[in-house]
């Protein structure tokens, strides 16, 4: 009994605790709440605010200027770019516009197209192909059997010749130095005659060892020119016919440039001009100078078409392609280490002869402000004292 009744007030005991415990978390909870209310309500901190003060005059007035310096640093880069713009474009007008240029350039030369001057087969063949020759070199030989025999047979008939004439030489002498009793004078005049007629033969003989030597001579083909022998098809065996072409050579002190220029630029260029040529694959440029201008291209419309009537090509009138004139440029100096290839390409450009001793930048800026200018207002005039604006 005692024992139940210890553990009912332990039980009691601990629920009384329990209850006091909830009771003072309640409490605890209103009491928290307002304090953070009552700091909420607190007013902020004091923040002490800089003082500005006004500014000086003198300051303000450094402050001003700087900003006008500034102003006007602008709009003078600004006025600079838009001269530079004008300037560029102005010269970018007249390089590729006005001034006398023309991608479509090429290099051509003069080819030597050799041809055995005697028949006969091919015994040595001496050259090679792009093999480079001099001129005299023996290219190849052709079979010299039969234009020996040629010309021993035509000495031998020159002797027989030369024989009969001095025999007939001395009849003619024995007969003028009788008397007219011995010979008539009819008789004289026939030895005389026969006389002359050696001496003809005689002189016909001589020229077929002429022939027949130069013949012998003719049976080596040499080179007519200094160049590059090209394309060569010829082997030993191969029969040579008499005029008909078998080498060409490739003359390396012919080479030319053709520039073909459009029409709208002829009236800038006159002969004489500085040229600079620019190939495709070589940094350097090629300096020579104008010697010819075609006065002549064919014309599709001059040509007859059926029955004889003119074969006139339709045109759009909105669209003109400007033609393009060939224009025949020396070469004066080729850069080192460059070769030049008959038909390879560039870009020719044509200065003013007057003006090419001036540096280039000075010519450049000069045409960018006045002569562009003119030209894109007034457009191209015929520059004076030129072969090529005379009509």
């Amino acid at each position: 009994m005692q024992a139940a009744r210890q553990d009912q007030t332990i039980d009691r005991g601990e629920q009384r605790s329990d209850s006091l415990s909830g009771s003072t978390e309640i409490e605890a909870v209103p009491a928290l709440s307002a304090v953070a209310r009552a700091k909420s309500e607190e007013p902020p901190p004091y923040e002490q605010k800089p003082v500005v003060l006004p500014p000086k005059p003198q300051v303000a007035g450094q402050r001003a200027m700087t900003w006008f310096v500034r102003a006007l640093s602008r709009r003078a880069a600004t006025l600079a770019i838009f001269l530079v713009a004008v300037l560029v474009s102005l010269t970018v007008w007249d390089q590729y516009v006005i001034a006398p240029w023309t991608r479509d350039g090429r290099v051509r030369v003069q080819v030597a197209s050799v041809a055995p001057q005697v028949s006969g087969q091919i015994t040595r063949l001496l050259a090679a192909d792009n093999q480079f020759v001099h001129k005299g070199d023996i290219l190849y030989q052709i079979e010299p059997f039969d234009f020996e025999v040629a010309l021993r047979s035509s000495k031998a008939l020159l002797e027989q010749r030369e024989a009969d004439g001095y025999v007939k030489d001395l009849q003619s002498e024995r007969r003028k130095r009788l008397s007219d009793l011995a010979t008539t004078r009819e008789q004289q005049q026939v030895f005389e005659g026969s006389s002359q007629q050696a001496k003809a033969a005689i002189d016909a003989a001589r020229q077929q060892v002429a022939q027949a030597d130069i013949n012998l001579k003719r049976t080596e083909v040499r080179s007519p020119v200094n160049g590059y022998v090209t394309n060569l098809l010829l082997r030993v065996g191969d029969y040579a016919h008499e005029g008909v072409s078998n080498i060409s050579i490739v003359d390396t002190d012919s080479f030319w440039v053709d520039g073909y220029f459009e029409e709208t630029k002829l009236a800038l260029l006159c002969i004489g001009d500085r040229a600079e040529v620019k190939l495709m694959g070589y940094a350097t440029p090629i300096v020579g100078h104008v010697t010819t201008i075609t006065r002549g291209v064919s014309v599709s419309n001059a040509a007859a078409g059926a029955q004889g009537l003119p074969n006139v090509d339709p045109v759009y009138t909105w669209v003109r392609l400007a033609q393009r004139v060939p224009v025949r440029i020396a070469i004066d100096k080729v850069p080192p280490g460059m070769p030049l290839v008959s038909g390879m390409t560039g870009t020719v450009t044509l200065r003013d002869g007057s003006r090419a001793e001036e540096k280039a930048w000075f010519y450049r800026a000069k045409a960018a402000l006045g002569t562009s200018l003119t030209h894109i207002i007034n457009g191209v005039s015929p520059r004076p004292h030129c072969i090529a604006s005379k009509t």
